[in-house]
């Protein structure tokens, strides 16, 4: 079990007796949770009909692609549930109730948005470079036109859970929030740490590569060492485990290979057959449609002339930024 050290003073994990307890840490930082392009909506209505009967801890509208906005259904948890019994049946009462009970949620959706001047703010401030004509029209379009996306945020990620998601299919995404404190008796004095929603999306936006425009992306960079990349980059055609949000599954179109040093450079690269989740894991597994093929090694430009810095994670760009590159630089600039 882990500990946080902050200033001289140990922090340890704090265990939630209450799921309501647990969720009102969420709502008061769902814009840190879910990002700045979102809008978390705190409502618990019953969906669904007859036997199938579900309710919601909330639902997030995502703005992260600037033409394609989402409805998330969000459903807050603690890990000490048991994943199976309790997370998974309410998932599957989700997806099952949800078309169902379309204009129930487009109904209270649109209640609440309209009596909260900041939501209601926002949001046209996104319609109008939408074209769409009200808020009416756009919750129509998200609801009815998408399948069901939901989110899970949870305070501990477990192999039972991450297994239990895997099953459905539904898309779901996951988000951690964990809980330290220094003193169990004084609950004032606690900390936050935090797997964000859509991590690598809001990584990529604040990195202003390509602008921010997460629309243009069609390509992931993936750094390996020399005997992983050898092996199984060249040696299996495909590349693992590889955290990717499920938004980005189908916009991924090729990868590139990023050796790391002493090559520092891009130097392969392979157009993708399929992506599938990565054994009993929430990583994926990138499966090539040939062999990758080398190209001219697009190198680090080391500092203080450089501007990128060697990729330590997984990176996105685009697939003709990658072809008319010179150096590390110009791939992600």
């Amino acid at each position: 079990m882990e500990n946080l050290l902050i200033n001289g003073k140990v922090y340890k994990p704090y265990l939630w007796d209450l799921e309501e307890d647990f969720e009102k840490e969420v709502v008061m930082h769902a814009l840190v949770l879910f990002g700045e392009e979102s809008v978390y909506i705190d409502i618990k209505k019953r969906i669904g009909k007859g036997d199938i009967l579900s309710i919601p801890d909330g639902y997030l509208i995502d703005f992260s692609f600037k033409d394609e906005p989402r409805l998330y259904i969000v459903e807050n948890e603690l890990s000490t549930h048991d994943p199976f019994t309790h997370i998974g049946e309410q998932m599957l009462k989700f997806a099952i109730s949800y078309k169902a009970s379309g204009r129930r949620i487009k109904e209270f959706l649109l209640k609440d948005i309209v009596s909260d001047a900041v939501k209601k703010s926002f949001i046209d401030n996104k319609l109008e470079s939408l074209n769409i004509r009200n808020i009416d029209a756009f919750l129509e379009s998200i609801i009815f036109d998408q399948p069901v996306q939901a989110i899970v945020v949870i305070d501990n990620i477990t192999d039972d859970l991450t297994n239990v998601i895997n099953q459905l299919t539904m898309d779901t995404e996951v988000v951690e929030l964990q809980t330290f404190v220094a003193n169990e008796e004084d609950f004032t004095s606690h900390v936050h740490k935090f797997r964000p929603f859509q991590s690598d999306i809001r990584e990529f936006k604040e990195s202003r590569v390509l602008g921010g425009l997460i629309e243009s992306v069609d390509t992931i960079v993936v750094p390996a060492n020399k005997g992983g990349f050898e092996e199984t980059f060249l040696g299996e055609n495909c590349w693992y485990a590889i955290r990717i949000s499920t938004s980005m599954i189908d916009k991924i179109k090729y990868i590139a290979g990023y050796q790391t040093a002493p090559t520092s450079a891009i130097t392969h690269y392979a157009e993708v057959a399929r992506i599938e989740k990565y054994k009993d894991t929430d990583k994926f597994i990138v499966y090539f449609k040939d062999r990758a093929k080398k190209i001219e090694p697009l190198k680090l430009i080391p500092k203080p002339d450089g501007k990128v810095q060697a990729p330590q994670a997984p990176r996105y760009t685009t697939s003709n930024r990658l072809k008319k590159a010179h150096n590390l630089d110009e791939v992600f600039q």
